[in-house]
């Protein structure tokens, strides 16, 4: 039987067979493209245009400026008082509650005052003693001159009578002196407070002995109202507080730790009288009424010495400033809710205020939130209300370089 032989080979078939797909990719590739067209399209609005960006704003006004030095401070007690004893022995009476407030002259401690009462009484009979010896000395003197002028007795003997009324007068200014050391011992029995004060912790309860000007105090009076504030301020700005002070006690204001948007007021009290050599710094003092104990001592608090105001400063809010590689800038809003890149030249800045030296004028509108997404020329859309011009509120006092 004779094999059939295989079909032959087309080698056109192929080509044809895919010369039909031709059509059905080109559809889905324009498909495709109408598809991504119209997200992109989506994504830029109608007109093709990015979407305004969301930002927040803030007029740039002119008023007057405080001008002043920032510094770090720590809160002093105006006095401080370590309470020790003079005497050793027993403590037998604590008169207060640690923490409570104290008032000048009121007894604190009372050690056990027995003991010095009989030094007291010994003292006193010692001092009784000596005083009617020389008493009696006196009288012999008296009777010993006259009759020494007459030769009934020898003047070597009215020379020791003489004597003797010295010694006694000697040893009698010794008792006395004695007798007031030991009625000082016993008025030291009761410690009491040297001024009005806060009571610290009590290191020693009753019935504890107490040694003499022992290295730890029984308790720390602090002084608290008024209470001192100290803060160092770089060397080269001493002669410019001198001259702002002219006569005059300059202000000073603290923020309220825990409170920063709260300030209480004092006034400068003191200037050190040598610069730090080693840090450049001069440490000032200042005193504050403290009368609703807002400052503790050793807090940190941010103070602020005044030293004068600065007439019709135009201001903007700090975080409207942004700072480049080259300059400082801002965005300003067109009318149109569009934005400007514009260089501003800066000034002093403090209480999240910045001064502007050149590049704005009063009335204009700046961009204080959103500056990552924006472009000059770019839209925005102003979320925050709209501020008035000449409608806002006083600010702590800007700063010149003070650290």
């Amino acid at each position: 039987m004779t094999p059939i032989p295989p079909a032959p080979f087309h080698r056109r078939s192929f080509p044809i067979r895919c010369r039909h797909l031709f059509p059905l990719i080109a559809v889905t590739v324009l498909l495709l493209a109408g598809c991504s067209g119209g997200d992109q399209k989506g994504k830029n609005g109608p007109s093709g245009r990015k979407p305004a960006t969301t930002v927040t704003t803030a007029l740039c006004v002119a008023r007057d400026v405080p001008v002043g030095i920032e510094a770090t401070g720590r809160v002093e007690a105006s006095a401080s008082a370590e309470i020790r004893s003079q005497v050793g022995g027993i403590l037998e009476t604590v008169h207060f509650t640690e923490g409570a407030p104290v008032r000048r002259g009121e007894i604190l401690f009372t050690i056990d005052p027995r003991p010095y009462q009989a030094q007291v009484k010994a003292r006193e009979a010692a001092l009784a003693r000596n005083q009617a010896e020389l008493a009696n000395a006196e009288m012999e003197l008296q009777r010993y001159r006259p009759a020494a002028g007459k030769g009934f007795v020898s003047q070597a003997q009215a020379d020791q009578a003489a004597t003797r009324v010295a010694s006694l007068k000697a040893t009698v200014r010794a008792d006395d002196a004695a007798l007031e050391s030991a009625r000082l011992d016993l008025q030291n029995c009761s410690l009491k407070a040297p001024f009005d004060g806060l009571a610290g912790e009590i290191a020693s309860d009753a019935g504890n002995l107490v040694k003499a000007n022992a290295d730890s105090p029984l308790v720390t009076i602090n002084r608290i109202a008024p209470v001192d504030v100290a803060f160092d301020i770089a060397g080269e700005r001493l002669a410019e507080v001198r001259r702002a002070m002219a006569g005059k006690r300059l202000a000073v204001s603290a923020a309220i730790p825990g409170n920063g948007r709260m300030s209480v007021d004092g006034r400068l009290t003191f200037i050190d009288n040598g610069i730090d050599p080693a840090t450049g710094t001069i440490r000032l003092k200042a005193e504050f009424a403290n009368a609703g104990r807002e400052l503790w001592p050793g807090q940190l608090t941010a103070v602020t010495l005044l030293l004068g105001s600065r007439k019709g400063a135009l201001v903007i809010p700090s975080q409207a400033v942004q700072i480049g590689q080259d300059d400082s800038h801002v965005f300003v809003v067109r009318d149109d809710d569009t934005v400007e890149y514009r260089r501003v030249v800066t000034g002093i800045a403090a209480g999240g205020e910045t001064v502007i030296e050149g590049g704005l004028a009063a009335g204009e509108r700046v961009v204080t939130d959103g500056h990552l997404q924006l472009v000059d020329g770019g839209a925005i859309e102003d979320r925050g209300p709209k501020p008035e011009a000449g409608k806002t509120m006083e600010k702590p006092a800007a700063k010149e370089g003070g650290r």
